[in-house]
């Protein structure tokens, strides 16, 4: 797996440009892994994504945590599913919630990845997320990275 972005996000408005970032250069097909504890950014990293993708900040973002599976219609582009496989016990119970056959023709952001098949992570975004513990206020140390190296020229473009 290579590292492409490593750094500290002071506050939910970092994670959130981040994410919007990452959203510019997103395209069908594409897996977003986000892993962390609880409270480590994961949804307010998706809602940023999703809010960018649909070009609007106003977009009600749920938590996927009881619908396992919440599903936007942009104007242009792919459509996008966020997922939170924290309830699943096997990767195979990804099949009854129907993302194989959306796996080619979505974007999809995955909080708890350590659920999804295996052989979806050649593919995968991994975003891990965690509190920095050194620090008193609301940051985040954040790893941006991939076994995929199509995803360094594009994150080239957007992430200094």
């Amino acid at each position: 797996m290579t590292e492409f972005y490593n750094s500290l996000l002071n506050g939910e408005h970092e994670t959130a440009l981040l994410a919007t970032q990452v959203a510019k250069v997103a395209v069908e097909g594409d897996i977003i892994a986000l892993s962390g504890d609880l409270g480590a950014g994961k949804s307010t990293f998706a809602r940023a994504f999703i809010r960018a993708r649909m070009k609007d900040e106003t977009q009600e973002v749920p938590s996927p945590t009881f619908t396992l599976v919440q599903s936007y219609d942009p104007d242009e582009g792919p459509s996008l599913l966020h997922a939170d496989l924290y309830r699943l016990s096997n990767p195979d119970d990804i099949e009854d919630l129907g993302l194989y056959d959306e796996l080619d023709h979505s974007i999809m952001l995955i909080e708890w990845p350590d659920r999804m098949p295996d052989d979806w992570w050649r593919f995968a975004l991994q975003v891990s997320l965690s509190l920095a513990e050194a620090c008193e206020t609301e940051s985040r140390s954040v790893s941006v990275s991939s076994v995929e190296e199509s995803w360094r020229a594009r994150l080239a473009k957007v992430l200094k």
